[in-house]
């Protein structure tokens, strides 16, 4: 199968869209399909094996980390000469509707990956109002889809209350030999809490659609290291919040294997996921979870067996959550071992496997716009 991939983001930028992205391409190539990527540059010319095409893309200006790919007719010409059987737009946008344009024009099916929150997104960063019309564009977008992929149940929700046709639900794969307990790392642990304190950590962009300002009502937890992994417009203005906590940068590869599973409570403060890959790590790594009930957490965590959940606008349940578990290490310890089973099943090989699926039934007629 030839798969082309319209994504609005990819490498260098590491976030969930191009995480997903870059474990598609890497399966797909691994089971001999071949695969072009379509992404706003600057970027690599490849990856896997397989090439990476580039288009214009212009930086947020609130947000400058964040490149959002713009409309091209390239497209239509870089699709052409590729002959895909099947394009695959992620979390479309701006670029997606042109990837859809050309896979219309040129008669191919076409699976929508829906995955960024992009009115909660909005509202997070001062846009007020403006709801109706994000909603109506993305409506707009994925109507014109053969199939939209949905990464958890209660946005499936959301998204059939709003009118979006033809979905089916596709989580989202973990490494779970790059998440797993056994980096649980005594010499980590030393370093980052050097008096035997309870580590609860942070994983993710700060940002603020992250909203990981909440983390300031647990900063005088007794007995509590906090730790918070990753940057973002948001560090400054944490750092001050958060004088005594550590503070370790983006982090990949074993460094990051290590923090994660050296954790004793997972914390997650964003309440716009759509699915939460870091809350899914930090399970894989047999840590208790904290995190907000909304969105795709819900489908994540259950309450009392892997982790906790509080009310998403409630700093005092959070604080209270997690004090529950840093009072109780016999509780940590039951609900670690259940984290990692959690997840059991969900690597993503398996989940890949699941979107060849999708591919080969938009391929097959199974659902098309036509029958809509």
């Amino acid at each position: 199968m030839k798969v082309a991939i319209v994504t609005e983001s990819f490498l260098p930028r590491m976030n969930g869209v191009t995480n997903s992205v870059c474990r598609v391409v890497e399966h797909l190539a691994g089971r001999g399909h071949e695969v072009l990527t379509v992404a706003p540059g600057p970027g690599p010319g490849d990856h896997a094996g397989h090439p990476v095409r580039s288009t214009p893309g212009i930086a947020l200006p609130f947000y400058r980390s964040f490149v959002v790919g713009l409309p091209t007719r390239q497209v239509v010409a870089v699709l052409r000469d590729f002959g895909p059987d099947v394009v695959h737009l992620a979390s479309p946008l701006l670029l997606g509707t042109s990837g859809i344009a050309a896979a219309r024009r040129l008669d191919v099916p076409t699976v929508a990956v829906f995955q960024t929150d992009l009115a909660g997104f909005a509202h997070r960063y001062g846009l007020r109002g403006v709801d109706p019309v994000v909603w109506a564009w993305l409506r707009h977008i994925h109507e014109k889809a053969d199939r939209t992929l949905v990464p958890s149940t209660p946005t499936l929700e959301e998204l059939r209350r709003r009118g979006f046709p033809r979905l089916r639900l596709w989580g989202r794969g973990v490494d779970d030999q790059r998440f797993h307990p056994r980096h649980r790392s005594p010499e980590v642990r030393a370093r980052l809490a050097p008096g035997g304190e309870v580590l609860v950590g942070y994983v993710g962009r700060l940002a603020a659609e992250k909203r990981p300002w909440l983390l300031s009502h647990l900063a005088d937890l007794p007995g509590v290291r906090l730790v918070v992994v990753g940057d973002g417009p948001a560090e400054r203005r944490l750092r001050r919040l958060l004088p005594e906590a550590v503070f370790t940068g983006f982090r990949t590869g074993d460094e990051l294997s290590e923090l994660v599973a050296s954790l004793d409570v997972f914390v997650h403060t964003g309440a716009d996921e759509t699915f939460c890959q870091a809350v899914q790590e930090g399970l894989a790594a047999g840590v208790p979870v904290v995190a907000p009930a909304a969105g795709g957490p819900l489908d994540l965590v259950r309450p009392g067996h892997n982790g906790l959940l509080y009310p998403p606008n409630d700093p005092a349940a959070l604080r209270a959550a997690v004090a529950t578990l840093v009072a109780d290490p016999a509780l940590r310890r039951r609900m670690g071992g259940h984290a990692r089973s959690s997840v059991h099943g969900r690597d993503w090989g398996a989940i890949c496997d699941e979107l060849i699926g999708h591919y080969d039934d938009v391929r097959h007629g199974t659902s098309t716009r036509r029958a809509a």
